[in-house]
């Protein structure tokens, strides 16, 4: 029997022209994302506007169907993280953030990440393929499920949990779609948020889908501390990741900023040196800025910064006249805070296991899971 349609991974276009193929008009698309995203029916023989052999033909050949939840784990801070289940079998990290109304999530995208920067727990786990629209788009619909408990939903997405957004590029864009169709969870795209690491083509190609914000997870002012820290700036130099967000920002127009990502480590990129020479670098891109403490974890080889020297960055950078903001540090007592997912993954790369290779030599007595 062939396999269903999984329709949680089509926008409003593609479920439109779904209905064009077999011979239906294009708004029986808009009518079936409301029986799901509005009142959460995915019975189709439930969704009484529909034609009834329209409804048969939708139970053989299609379903809406959610990833599963492995497991689901609470912080003392009120964040919530789960495992789940996609592909193969592999389990990626979705984290929820509550906070004072403002429910922020965090989606994976990929199950791992191929880049492999050196201060991302994320990359040591290797690479074994994207994830579906469906898949992405389901991250979201369990976590409305359980913010529903309590008469609640999520407020903003961002695309920074594992993986890297631009290398999954359909399937993203598919999902953001979706996330931002008022037919569907209609948030705002200045609410829905994708981070790269600094893929260029894929910045340059966004323009011509979409309007979604962008975050750039930059972490270092020169190239040659960026190349060590993120090994993709190799190919795309710094200059060249700006121009192309200069490019972006000025196609969103002049209301809205980039969010630059900086993640402070001590000793690394964390002193007013580095500060004075992001604020160079920084120079007529319209962007906020974001400081996040390094987030520690087990061989890394790095450290959180001292409290001093995340001020003083903060303050070099809102002098220039840069927004910077410090990250509040969430759930990172169930390994939930940035740069700390890991799921588990069956690695095509063979990266995980050098990693744990090289662990169990400069740490012999760390539990490595």
């Amino acid at each position: 029997m062939a396999t269903k349609r999984n329709l949680y991974g089509l926008d409003r276009g593609e479920l439109e022209a779904l209905f064009q193929e077999i011979g239906l008009q294009a708004f029986r698309g808009r009518q079936i994302m409301k029986w799901v995203y509005h009142q959460d029916i995915t019975d189709f023989s439930a969704m009484t506007d529909l034609p009834f052999k329209t409804r048969q033909w939708l139970q053989e050949h299609c379903c809406w169907e959610l990833p599963t939840v492995h497991e689901r784990y609470l912080s003392k801070d009120g964040t919530v993280k789960w495992l789940i289940r996609v592909g193969q079998g592999d389990l990626v990290e979705t984290v929820l953030i509550p906070d004072k109304g403002r429910n922020t999530l965090c989606v994976s995208s990929q199950v791992g990440c191929v880049l492999d920067c050196s201060f991302c727990s994320t990359g040591k786990q290797g690479f074994n393929g994207n994830l579906s629209a469906a898949e992405i788009v389901g991250q979201m619909a369990i976590a409305n499920a359980h913010l529903s408990q309590t008469s609640q939903s999520v407020t903003n997405v961002v695309l920074m949990g594992m993986g890297e957004p631009l290398l999954n590029f359909d399937a993203v864009l598919a999902a953001t779609n979706i996330m931002m169709d008022d037919h569907a969870f209609g948030l705002s795209k200045r609410r829905v948020t994708v981070s790269t690491a600094g893929v260029v083509p894929g910045i340059e190609k966004l323009q011509q889908h979409t309007d979604v914000s962008l975050a750039i997870s930059l972490h270092a002012p020169t190239d040659e501390l960026r190349t060590k820290l993120v090994p993709i700036n190799k190919k795309y130099p710094i200059a060249q990741l700006l121009a192309a967000c200069r490019d972006y920002v000025e196609y969103l127009g002049p209301a809205r900023k980039l969010v630059i990502e900086y993640t402070l480590m001590r000793g690394v990129n964390d002193q007013i040196q580095h500060a004075k020479e992001l604020v160079t670098v920084l120079k007529n891109l319209r962007c906020k800025v974001n400081l996040i403490p390094f987030n520690p974890f087990p061989g890394s080889g790095y450290e959180r910064p001292q409290e001093r020297d995340i001020y003083a960055f903060q303050t070099v950078l809102m002098q220039a006249g840069f927004v910077t903001m410090i990250r509040t540090t969430r759930g990172d007592d169930i390994d939930a805070a940035c740069g700390q997912l890991v799921g588990m993954v069956e690695d095509r790369t063979r990266r995980q296991q050098r990693y744990r290779d090289r662990l169990a030599k400069e740490i012999p007595a760390v539990q490595i899971h």
